[in-house]
């Protein structure tokens, strides 16, 4: 009888480990509405889900290194950028993942053996009309010119985009942004075009900032990821307009951390979180566009696609009109040459 209670002891004790193992699996993303939108999609819809706990990051591995070298995970699945998913990949910090149920209906090829697809977003330069009584800001060089537009500009404190941003500003086009990067002079020409605007930016790091900025007109203008200003404009009925030309497309992917002690639940998170409804159902409460053809097929049978019953698809960046004027952000690029270009921007920032 006591050996029998000993092992319903034990027993329990297993299952309450077991248990508090499985409510630790932390998912990490950048905050705000798209977030939310993550919650609502992979979080709620998931079988397991009430035991993820879902915290807020500003990007980079550092993070995450410093966890994986401590063997101190707590970091079991974490949304990256493309190039942070290369290097992360490639040093080891990433697990590689089961691709074969989606690698077949990705809109690109995946950069990495590590990452489960989500969406395209952008960095898109917006405004509220109600600044600019006469002439309106219509394009990406508009953003940099104080004289016609004159006010404070909002833009973030790291390199990507607006080093892209900057050379379409002065005349290349954005098939060719990448072509002049890698020239002799690309990034001094960059950083020449980002020196007419220094003296009236103001920085932002968390993505709700720049809608904060713009709303108390503190800016004139501001880059923003589009999802942030959609989510304002259809959920909250702001005013805004963006601007979409020169906007820099990126993609967005979903890693599970070395060193996991949840290493099994958190696989199956990221293969739920990557399947075409999941990803479909994203855009009812953030206009990103899904990373898997299948998705935006679902979207268009369900329109009006959004939470709202409003269509979601005039707000996503990749329609083929906007993609003509439109930078596809090169990771590989960033992954070879980031490093010293964010380098030379924080210099920039602080001088």
């Amino acid at each position: 009888m006591i050996k029998t209670i000993k092992l319903a002891f034990l027993g329990l004790i297993s299952m309450a480990f077991v248990g508090s193992a499985y409510a630790d699996l932390t998912f990490v993303s950048w905050g705000g509405a798209y977030t939310a939108s993550q919650q609502k999609a992979y979080v709620d819809t998931w079988s397991k889900g009430s035991g993820v706990t879902v915290e807020n990051y500003n990007g980079g591995l550092g993070e995450i290194k410093a966890q994986v070298e401590a063997n101190n995970v707590t970091w079991d699945v974490v949304d990256v950028l493309p190039d942070q998913a290369i290097t992360g990949c490639d040093e080891g910090l990433f697990l590689k993942v089961d691709q074969s149920h989606f690698i077949n209906d990705m809109v690109v090829k995946p950069v990495s053996e590590c990452i489960s697809p989500q969406i395209f977003w952008s960095y898109v330069a917006f405004y509220d009309p109600a600044a600019f009584p006469g002439k309106k800001p219509k394009t990406i060089k508009d953003f940099f010119d104080v004289k016609k537009f004159p006010g404070k500009r909002g833009i973030h404190t790291w390199a990507n985009a607006l080093i892209e941003m900057a050379l379409v500003a002065d005349g290349v086009k954005p098939s060719k942004v990448y072509d002049v990067m890698s020239s002799d002079g690309g990034i001094d020409r960059a950083f020449k075009k980002l020196d007419t605007i220094k003296d009236h930016v103001v920085f932002w790091s968390a993505g709700s900032k720049p809608l904060e900025l713009v709303s108390s007109g503190e800016v004139v203008m501001s880059l923003a990821y589009n999802g942030r200003i959609g989510a304002a404009i259809l959920q909250e009925g702001k005013s805004f307009n963006y601007i979409w030309d020169g906007q820099v497309l990126e993609q967005e992917y979903l890693v599970v951390v070395k060193g996991t002690k949840n290493e099994a639940e958190a696989r199956e998170f990221v293969k739920h979180a990557s399947t075409a409804e999941s990803l479909a159902l994203q855009a009812k409460y953030i206009p990103y566009g899904p990373m898997r053809s299948s998705s935006i097929d679902i979207i268009k049978k369900g329109e009006p696609f959004f939470n709202t019953g409003v269509d979601v698809l005039p707000h996503m960046p990749n329609t083929p009109k906007r993609l003509r004027r439109s930078v596809i952000a090169d990771p590989f690029w960033w992954a070879d040459n980031g490093a010293e270009v964010s380098e030379r921007f924080g210099v920039w920032k602080g001088n």
